[in-house]
């Protein structure tokens, strides 16, 4: 059976979460044979918040972008398709979220005559712009979404149901509220659970949550903002291993990237911490790693850069926008 790892699970005992998931698999053993019909997570998108390239930047970093000599990134986020049942998830709903739409409907079309944007939920992390404001897109000045459901935790609902023009989605019922709580799995299909993990970060308009998505045979972590691995009451180390991959927060790859701004006042993890703090995990353990939520002065998110292929060197990857993990 694959290790869980459910954080504060208040009211659920470890029997019944081992219940619901029974039957996966231990993740060192090998992955049995899987057909066309395996859930999959998609990468959307990779960069922070405000894309890439970034509005008004003119540096070296995002000319490059403008001048079309590097392809440009999407916002941070994921897709979660199953196939069997024909359903589909987004991870937070970004700025791109027009885009990103159009890339899930090619990869994975919805069903015949499915009215748009034919999603089966939207979860979303957190009140920062990149993660919430592609809801926008679902109100009646575009698709006229009909109750698309949108799982929040407590604070982020208030938030959404408070406050203009997001009230209106809800108002209007574009929009179907579902509620989370920390460390209590959502059971999406009878193969397929979602879980909010609270970590630590910036919480103005609400709590900040990453999510464990669980399938059959493999298990991924999405953890895209967090203030810094040592203040999370979990030890990220050990949540690895629980895992098969890990598409963690790479926002800034070393301190001083922003001159001119007191970075602490934006904390995140720097990549050259993480990977220092991953350097004595075995080979298999860091494989899983791949860094996303980028800042457009990440230099890692250039091909061939140093910072590129520092990360390669430690076992590493960038997570890269089209890349699908079978569950």
């Amino acid at each position: 059976m694959k290790q869980s790892f459910f954080p504060a699970l208040p009211g659920l005992s470890g029997l019944l979460i081992l219940s619901i998931l029974g039957g996966m698999q231990d993740s060192t053993q090998p992955a049995p044979a899987q057909d066309d019909s395996s859930p999959y997570v998609v990468v959307l998108g990779i960069a922070q918040d405000a894309g890439y390239p970034q509005a008004g930047c003119h540096k070296a970093c995002c000319e490059a972008v403008w001048n079309g000599d590097v392809e440009p990134k999407h916002v941070s986020c994921l897709a979660l398709v199953d196939p069997r049942t024909n359903k589909r998830w987004l991870f937070d709903a970004t700025p791109d979220f027009r885009e990103q739409l159009r890339m899930l409907d090619e990869i994975a079309p919805p069903p015949l005559g499915a009215k748009a944007p034919a999603l089966d939920g939207i979860f979303l992390t957190h009140a920062h712009i990149g993660h919430y404001t592609g809801l926008m897109f679902l109100g009646h000045e575009s698709i006229g979404a009909d109750k698309v459901e949108v799982y929040t935790m407590p604070r982020m609902r208030g938030f959404l149901s408070t406050n203009g023009p997001w009230e209106q989605l809800v108002s209007y019922k574009n929009i179907k509220l579902r509620p989370l709580q920390d460390g209590m799995p959502v059971r999406l299909t009878d193969q397929l659970f979602v879980t909010p993990i609270r970590v630590p970060h910036r919480e103005e308009f609400s709590e900040v949550v990453g999510y464990r998505i669980d399938g059959p045979n493999a298990a991924v972590l999405f953890i895209p903002d967090i203030d810094k691995w040592e203040k999370w009451n979990q030890r990220i180390e050990n949540v690895i291993l629980t895992v098969d991959y890990a598409f963690i927060d790479g926002t800034f790859y070393a301190n001083g990237e922003i001159p001119n701004r007191d970075m602490s006042q934006i904390p995140h993890p720097f990549i050259e911490e993480s990977m220092e703090r991953f350097r004595r995990l075995p080979d298999e353990q860091r494989a899983k790693i791949r860094f996303i939520h980028l800042n457009h002065t990440n230099p890692a998110l250039q091909p061939g850069s140093d910072a590129r292929k520092a990360i390669e060197a430690a076992g590493m990857h960038i997570a890269s926008e089209g890349e699908r993990v079978k569950l």
